[in-house]
């Protein structure tokens, strides 16, 4: 793996290396990308297809967010307009642009294969892309009654979660859920005690503010402290999400660090 075969290619690796600290959570990142961008491609299509902007805008905007983690900058950029006329019902623009949206995610996927097949900078041949699948979720075995202490990262990206469970690893047990109906299930098991649910707003099926509704009306709160990850910072955005019992918003792309920080806080804000 040749770090300059990226800069060659417009690859922000200075900044993507901010986030994640190594190499090696890098180049890990680089293959949960590879494992969830054709299901990601597919759900955009669909959605473009059948007209359901709210849900291709959702699509969009994970993808953009995965663009923005890896480095590719003006990829996310194409990614955000997307997200964008999603979020407007524009369906013009949609139809227009969309093929070049999906040439800039065919042209990122290409660089990310041919980084990890080991492509040296100014060597353009193509490579099979080799890379073995992993299981990154973190199972967790009943051994007994007790509750298990557990962290909830609810994200429908594998780069974020991944990179969450591998930053928290060590310290905390972490446990992902891929939408909003997944993470209900979860919680309503009775099996864990959630120490801090990491929150994504944008996920498909059920999103994020579904889910601050429905622990508002169970009254869940107090069993459950929120905060959200997101990749959008408008004001309008975190005030509504601030008008529920959460305890802080974490703006993709963020740090370990940055990610610690609030854990911490949110596992101590009712002590």
């Amino acid at each position: 793996m040749d770090i300059e075969f990226l800069k060659q290619n417009g690859v922000d690796t200075d900044k993507a290396l901010e986030l994640f600290g190594d190499m090696e959570v890098y180049n890990e990142t680089f293959k949960d990308y590879l494992e969830g961008i054709e299901e990601k491609k597919a759900n955009l299509k669909r959605a473009k297809d059948n007209a359901n902007w709210s849900e291709y805008a959702i699509f969009a905007h994970s993808i953009k967010s995965d663009a923005r983690y890896l480095g590719f900058t003006d990829i996310a950029a194409i990614c955000l307009n997307h997200e964008m006329a999603g979020k407007e019902f524009n369906q013009h623009f949609i139809e227009k642009d969309y093929h070049n949206m999906m040439d800039a995610v065919e042209r990122m996927t290409d660089i990310v294969k041919r980084y990890l097949n080991g492509e040296k900078a100014g060597n353009n041949n193509n490579n099979n892309n080799n890379i073995t699948e992993e299981s990154k979720a973190i199972e967790i075995n009943n051994v007994s009654n007790e509750l298990r202490d557990v962290i909830i990262v609810a994200d429908d990206s594998p780069i974020v979660s991944n990179f969450a469970s591998r930053a928290l690893n060590g310290l905390y047990e972490v446990i992902v859920a891929k939408d909003g109906s997944e993470l209900i299930n979860i919680i309503n098991s009775n099996k864990y005690n959630i120490k801090a649910l990491l929150l994504d707003l944008n996920m498909p099926n059920v999103g994020g503010f579904q889910v601050l509704e429905y622990l508002k009306n169970s009254n869940n709160y107090k069993n459950v402290p929120v905060s959200i990850i997101t990749g959008e910072d408008s004001k309008d955005m975190i005030y509504k999400a601030f008008t529920y019992n959460i305890v802080e918003v974490l703006v993709k792309p963020f740090s370990k660090d940055d990610l610690i920080r609030v854990i911490d806080k949110t596992i101590n804000f009712s002590k």
